[in-house]
């Protein structure tokens, strides 16, 4: 594995990406904050009587789009990373929600890793830190501490961390929330995200901050978007931001302050759930024991509305066109997409980028994927099973993102169509002084006072 992740891992610091323009002149009297509410599709935002005042009185006060389209693969990490870098997956290198390993002979998997280990280009954080801003991550991923981020949260704390000693110290978090932060609901997580991101705009002030919430996102999973359960799960989050703007008020940062709100996917409701590990098992391309993946000739990520395909054994090569029939034939799959399909999609090919799948399955409307290699390839979605999905085809407009922007330097009542989320890097940019040059993105100059 060490030899193979090696390869995975190869020429990550060789891409060139953003970075300030000549001339670029930091405006440090600025803060920008970016909040990622997780799973907040576009879709819903339309609707006025959506329980979420806050957000709506800064879609009234500030700038919005009808929807933000983002990139392929259509999950958390990838976009992430294009909304603060301003480039796509096919040059930023990020494709999971995690580094993807492959072991010949195991199935593919992924393996939660930080920054350093994942992206490929500098972010807009670096290029404000260079300028001499100061920046802040709150449960941002891929994460990062030190470094260009002078003060980080992550996703999980670290009890020894500089601002969860300063949390302790405050009262405003006891040292068992840290040690046993994984036992906790993930509504509980988010509070104590946002608790942490208050702290760090009333006693730092930083000039650019990252934060993400998730609570949206595992509802959405869970239950569905467009339930009941999903619009108190957006509520929630609507008193999250709250909380984050009253902490600029207290701050003294409000006059000064901007915040964008956005989302890294949307989300859709599912019926059927296609298992392609489990029809390779059935044919003997995998070996199952307990439930778990012993031994692979070929095996399957399922991300939802897609499927990653590696067939990196010789056997597997081998027997690439049966296999390729086999997963094409099942109920629910709606076509294959092949290397040569993966440009025009902003993903890279294998050779450039060995996370990348031999072949990408794309599921049918109301279908998804899972990743159980037991039972039949396509199941009912019962109760209990995943509902809501999201990693469908990025120009699926389902998937669209919200935006919004709020408050200095924003135009007020201004709408547009649709912008990309490569556009957000370079308009945070522009914000504090900076222009990033290298990138995909443009700024929305449209949305801007």
């Amino acid at each position: 594995m060490k030899r193979w992740t090696a390869l995975l891992l190869l020429g990550l610091g060789a891409c060139s990406g953003p970075r300030a323009a000549a001339g670029s002149s930091a405006a440090s009297d600025r803060t920008v904050i970016v909040i990622s509410l997780d799973g907040f599709p576009a879709y819903m935002f339309e609707d006025s009587r959506l329980p979420t005042p806050t957000l709506l009185r800064m879609r009234q006060e500030g700038a919005s789009a009808k929807g933000m389209t983002i990139v392929n693969p259509a999950v958390t990490w990838p976009n992430h990373t294009t909304l603060s870098t301003g480039v796509p997956p096919i040059k930023h290198g990020v494709l999971f929600n995690g580094l993807l390993v492959v072991e010949p002979g195991k199935a593919a998997h992924v393996e939660q890793r930080g920054r350093a280990d994942l992206v490929r280009v500098p972010t807009v954080y670096d290029v404000a830190h260079q300028a001499g801003l100061k920046t802040a991550q709150v449960d941002w991923i891929p994460w990062q501490t030190g470094g260009t981020i002078d003060w980080a949260f992550e996703e999980v704390p670290n009890p020894t961390g500089a601002v969860e000693r300063e949390l302790v110290a405050a009262g405003l978090a006891e040292e068992k929330d840290f040690e046993e932060f994984k036992k906790g609901n993930i509504q509980w997580r988010d509070a104590l995200w946002t608790r942490a991101a208050c702290h760090i705009l009333k006693a730092h002030k930083p000039n650019l901050m990252f934060f993400h919430l998730l609570n949206t996102d595992a509802t959405h999973h869970r239950y569905g978007p467009r339930t009941p359960a999903g619009m108190s799960a957006l509520a929630l989050a609507d008193a999250r931001v709250a909380e984050l703007l009253a902490a600029l008020e207290q701050a003294g940062l409000k006059d000064r302050a901007t915040v964008i709100v956005v989302a890294d996917h949307g989300f859709k409701g599912t019926k059927k759930s296609i298992r392609p590990n489990a029809a390779l098992a059935k044919e003997g391309y995998l070996k199952v024991e307990r439930g778990q993946i012993t031994s692979a000739t070929a095996s399957v990520v399922a991300e939802g509305g897609t499927a990653m395909v590696y067939l990196r054994t010789p056997e597997a090569l081998a027997a690439a066109p049966k296999i390729k029939s086999l997963l094409g034939g099942l109920e629910g799959v709606d076509r294959i997409l092949e290397p040569g399909d993966y440009a025009a999609l902003g993903m890279p090919s294998p050779k450039d980028n060995p996370q990348m799948a031999d072949l990408v399955l794309v599921a049918k409307p109301s279908y998804g994927f899972a990743g159980g290699a037991e039972g039949d390839p396509v199941v009912d979605v019962t109760e209990g099973m995943t509902i809501g999905l999201h990693g469908y085809l990025a120009d699926d407009p389902d998937m669209n993102a919200i935006f919004i922007a709020w408050g200095r330097g924003i135009r007020k009542g201004a709408r547009i169509d649709t912008l990309r989320n490569v556009d957000v890097a370079p308009t945070v940019a522009a914000l504090l002084g900076l222009r990033l040059a290298g990138v995909d993105g443009k700024v929305v100059s449209d949305i801007l006072d």
